[in-house]
């Protein structure tokens, strides 16, 4: 039997509201992602070019499978304002079978 591809959440910060929507859109219409939940209005301190900064933004937190988060990468990087972007892939350990089973089909797998 051929196990499941993983679902991954991963987590990317944006400059504002508009550019986290903007990737958030973009990843779910081409399939890369099946979610895109927006968090806007944090503050990120974070030492940048041997200065501490600290700087409003907002965050995406996307739901996609193992075998998208590179081409989900890239598409976030060729997309994304930031020299750097964070782009952090968590492992979904345990879900609702239901619900993993939808990112898997939503995110083109």
């Amino acid at each position: 039997m051929e196990a499941a591809d993983p679902v991954l959440w991963v987590w990317v910060t944006a400059a504002d509201a508009e550019e986290a929507r903007r990737i958030g859109r973009t990843l779910v219409e081409e399939r890369l992602a099946a979610c895109a939940n927006l968090l806007p209005g944090h503050v990120a301190i974070y030492r940048w070019e041997g200065e501490v900064r600290e700087d409003p933004e907002s965050a995406l937190v996307l739901k996609t499978t193992a075998s998208r988060f590179e081409a989900l990468r890239a598409r976030i990087r060729a997309l994304h304002s930031y020299d750097l972007p964070a782009i952090l892939a968590l492992p979904a350990t345990a879900g609702d079978a239901d619900f993993l089973a939808w990112v898997r089909q939503q995110a083109g797998g």
